[in-house]
């Protein structure tokens, strides 16, 4: 029988953490979705005649879709997946019929509705040779699978790599306009930076689309763009010309205000919230109202950086997310009413971590996305049934904690050590 203390071992080995410091490094999950994959999945269902196409990144506890074509879901749990087998092997899976291969035959995939039959896996590989995501050709029949058919995959799962870093370089968003995850940090560095040498004040705001998903769901991805480009429209025209807005994931979008203080991001965040509350989207013929749930920092003795401005700023987005939507946050309040003051820096981060509970008889996978001295930001795959305390470990970081949840959101939570 396998352990709780097997299962840590087995996911925190030396190649897994440098894995994911490769991962980290290019800072794409959770990016907003490249037409340029879309075309990935596209090829592989025409080439190979086959049903499911997909390009996907896998962190510590998740299998991301970049790109999908065939499957109604955008990420599995890791420790669910066919690809956490390429991830371990470090090569190509190439299954021709599911229920012969003991691994994959008595998966809920193969078994169930879905009716996987035929499975090919292609790791992504960074220079470096890390395994940061797969390329999978997937049917609901068997079938072979040839040493030609194998080769075109692996070309296909390099030109992936090479779209990933061409994607580094580009500074603009193509379908907003705002600017790109890494151009927008590079840029908000320089601005902190001349804040904290100058002492004046500096804000950050962070924002998430409500209910993004149920709008692609309900009108396609075509109808998600319209909406993407009317929320970054708003925001820009409500915005001033000095402000810094960028585009951090799927439906998120983040600001940052030079010599604007915690009171004025606050009222800065309400207009941008009314400006998007008030207008109307117009897809196909029909209008849909849009909303977005805002959390706020500012500049102090803990939050001199743009990594943990962001954190604070997603931390407290989060608790509006969870108190209703369609409302802003500071992560001052916050911090009150978590009942003790921040030390240190916050920092993005892309760590293995574990939540036990239950007398450590239970345990859940866990990605921790942003860590400080006292706090941190969590991602599972599922929240439900979690406690609001619970042990957290990050191996990595050598930190076995009991914590206290702040603020969730889904799959998102934000704890505080105790």
């Amino acid at each position: 029988m396998t352990t709780v203390l097997d299962q840590i071992v087995s996911k925190t080995g030396k190649r897994e953490r440098e894995r994911l410091a490769a991962l980290e490094q290019l800072d794409v999950m959770d990016g907003p979705r490249d037409q340029g994959f879309d075309r990935f999945v596209r090829l592989i269902k025409e080439i190979y005649g086959i049903k499911i196409g997909i390009v996907s990144l896998i962190d510590a506890h998740r299998q991301w879709y970049q790109a999908c074509d065939g499957l109604p879901f955008g990420e599995v749990p890791r420790d669910g997946s066919f690809c956490k087998h390429v991830v371990l092997a470090e090569e190509a899976i190439i299954v021709p019929d599911t229920t012969l291969d003991p691994r994959f035959s008595d998966h809920p995939a193969v078994t169930g509705d879905l009716h996987i039959r035929f499975y090919a896996g292609m790791p992504i590989k960074t220079k470096a040779g890390h395994v940061i995501g797969t390329l999978c050709a997937i049917h609901t029949e068997p079938r072979t699978f040839d040493d030609r058919d194998t080769d075109i995959l692996r070309e296909l799962a390099g030109a992936a790599m090479d779209r990933i870093e061409l994607l580094q370089t580009a500074s603009t968003d193509s379908l907003t306009e705002a600017l790109t995850r890494r151009a927008f940090k590079a840029e908000a560095d320089q601005m902190v930076t001349l804040a904290r040498r100058h002492a004046h004040a500096l804000s950050c705001i962070v924002l998430d689309i409500d209910h993004f998903k149920s709008i692609n769901d309900t009108y396609g991805h075509a109808a998600g763009d319209i909406v993407l480009k009317a929320v970054s429209a708003t925001c820009k025209s409500t915005l001033r010309a000095t402000d810094l807005f960028g585009r951090f994931g799927g439906e998120e979008f983040v600001v940052v205000l030079p010599y604007v203080d915690m009171e004025g991001a606050m009222a800065t965040a309400e207009r941008l919230r009314k400006a998007l509350a008030t207008q109307t989207v117009d897809i196909g013929g029909k209008s849909i109202s849009v909303t977005a749930s805002f959390g706020v920092a500012a500049r102090s003795l803990t939050g001199k950086d743009i990594e943990t401005l962001l954190a604070q700023a997603d931390a407290a987005m989060y608790r509006a997310k969870q108190e209703g939507r369609n409302q802003c946050r500071s992560w001052s309040t916050l911090r009150k009413e978590a009942g003790k003051a921040t030390k240190g820096t916050r920092k993005r981060v892309l760590r293995t971590g574990f939540i036990l509970f239950d007398e450590r008889r239970s345990l859940v996978d866990c990605s921790v996305k942003s860590l400080g001295a006292d706090s941190a930001g969590l991602v599972v795959s599922d929240a439900f049934g979690l406690p609001e305390e619970f042990l957290l470990q990050i191996p990595a970081d050598g930190i076995e904690t009991m914590c206290r949840v702040i603020a969730h959101d889904g799959q998102n939570l934000e704890v505080m050590f105790q």
